[in-house]
């Protein structure tokens, strides 16, 4: 869920604005949006937003939050095209200005200068940011790896990225994912061999699922049917829309004709291979639906799913939901711990350190994964040579010059849930009321009663969650019986009478069943 911002003489920029997916902590949610607050408190200074490339941690929060800052977007492109399309989909596009940058283009916004720098990622125009300001240059990598022989795009050379730190660079703002990783990234073309060699081998039908927005995988795997003699089947409407829009700006230009799922359903199993979304367990996406049988596509015993992809932490338990409902079916599954199927998109440690010989900052400032990953990568730059270092967390205000770096400051950062068509705050009473719902269950009680305030027939219980099955009636009338008594020793006040009722009817619940429900109680007056 990425967003920084850098400040200089009163003026704030913006590098990407992106989301993240929910967890089970968010029931009921399935994106997670940045708080804006601290620069919505100074939108007048904000000079617009600048997107390095186009996944959706990077630019996912664009639809929904960058109209309200009223400040244009700059994007090479192809991730362009992607925020267009999303604008597009929410009917605000005629209110976002966005602004298409030539590949290695620059521009200047206020005190900042801006330039693209090509590098190799996991999606098209994958770039880095150099970011010229009064006191000294900013390069700001995004998402990057080391690739000799990239499948799309062209990235910086060793020579154009150490003319960068001839000129001299304050700070590297670095992508800190995979610092623990001993070994290079790989190259994407080294996949191709690897998918050749289990697809090859595979006598009946073939799914493979990645990242929807990873078009170079998308590119290899249309060369992988090719070379293996199947028709090539895509699931999921996020992989039409990223082959759409990389076939619009020129990439992916042989790629394979697609069949649609029918046809694909009808050839022999053996002469068909289907790209899908889902590989992190997604509930919705494709992979999900085929495994539990409610999606066109179907597999069967002796098919093969090969997950093209890393499995992101936290994802475990919903991957492992999956892949135990393909084991029930018989199918055969294939990851990168058993075969050369996936690389990564980030840097390990032998590439982290070449990019510190290429742009020799004064300074490095880690970004990308978590606070382990971050603090690793400072001491991994200091014994590299890199001459100072800060690891910060979300909120730090951070001094990078003059006299610096430096934390001089915290705010307050947070989450915002995207909960239906609205946007709340993921701490809020909506959310924080529907976890205890979950957590503890609900028993609604309404109460009639006529002018003189006496009880009106028994009162009247509805319940969610609460595990009584067995003893429902039972349990219905106990709870019942405790609120008439809570009603006959109440008095007028409707507060207080209501309170009783709820602490009456919680105290049964209790005894029952050992939770404490979320009460809610209704009084009517005839």
């Amino acid at each position: 869920m990425n967003v920084n911002l850098y400040g200089t003489q009163g003026k704030w920029v913006m590098v990407d604005l992106g989301l993240t997916f929910a967890d089970p902590g968010y029931p009921g949610v399935e994106l997670i949006l940045p708080d804006l607050a601290f620069i919505e408190e100074r939108a007048d200074d904000l000079l617009g937003i600048v997107l390095t490339h186009g996944h959706e941690d990077h630019i996912g929060a664009i639809p929904y939050l960058a109209a309200d800052l009223g400040v244009p977007l700059y994007a090479t492109k192809f991730t362009a095209e992607l925020i267009r399309g999303k604008l597009d989909e929410e009917g605000i596009a005629d209110k976002v200005e966005l602004h298409v940058i030539d590949n290695e283009g620059s521009f200047a916004l206020g005190p900042f200068g801006f330039t693209y720098v090509p590098l190799a990622h996991s999606i098209p125009e994958g770039n880095a940011l150099l970011i010229e300001t009064p006191y000294g240059r900013i390069f700001h990598t995004g998402d990057w790896k080391l690739d000799d022989e990239p499948v799309l795009g062209i990235p910086s050379t060793a020579e154009e990225l150490k003319a960068i730190g001839d000129k001299g660079v304050l700070a590297l703002v670095c992508d800190s994912t995979n610092v623990f990783n001993p070994e290079a990234s790989g190259s994407e073309a080294s996949v191709r061999k690897g998918l050749d060699e289990v697809i090859g081998a595979c006598k009946a039908r073939v799914l493979v699922t990645t990242f929807a927005s990873n078009a170079a995988r998308l590119q290899t795997l249309g060369e992988v049917a090719n070379d293996t003699g199947r028709k090539l089947c895509v699931a999921g409407r996020s992989l039409d829309r990223i082959i759409r829009v990389a076939k619009s700006s020129g990439y992916l230009k042989d790629f394979p004709p697609i069949i649609d799922v029918e046809d694909a359903m009808r050839l022999p199993p053996q002469e068909v291979m289907i790209i899908a979304t889902g590989g992190q367990g997604e509930a919705r996406a494709a992979l999900s639906r085929i495994a539990f049988d409610s999606h066109p596509v179907k597999l069967s015993a002796g098919d093969t799913v090969v997950f093209s992809s890393k499995q992101i932490p936290g994802n475990e338990i919903a991957i492992g939901r999956i892949q135990n409902a393909l084991a029930a079916k018989g199918i055969e599954m294939i990851t990168e711990r058993q075969a050369d199927v996936h690389v990564s998109g980030h840097p390990g440690r032998p590439e982290l350190a070449a990019m510190y010989d290429w742009i020799r900052p004064d300074i490095i400032l880690p970004v990308h994964g978590e606070l382990r990953h971050m603090a690793e990568q400072a001491r991994f730059a200091k014994a590299h040579g890199v001459p100072h270092g800060i690891v910060q967390q979300n909120g730090t205000v951070v001094r990078l010059a003059p006299d610096g770096p430096k934390a001089v400051g915290h705010e307050r950062t947070g989450r915002l849930v995207l909960d239906g068509d609205v946007i709340l705050p993921a701490d809020g009473s909506t959310m924080n009321e529907r976890r205890r719902i979950a957590q503890y269950g609900f028993v609604g009680v309404t109460i009639v009663l006529d002018k003189g305030d006496r009880l009106r027939g028994e009162p009247s219980l509805q319940i969610q969650g609460l595990p009584v099955e067995e003893d429902r009636e039972a349990f219905l009338s106990d709870a019942a019986d405790a609120a008439e008594a809570a009603v006959r020793k109440g008095g007028r006040d409707e507060v207080k009478l209501r309170e009783a009722v709820r602490l009456a009817v919680r105290r049964r619940a209790t005894a029952w069943t050992g939770k404490k429900p979320i009460v809610d109680v209704s009084i009517i007056r005839l």
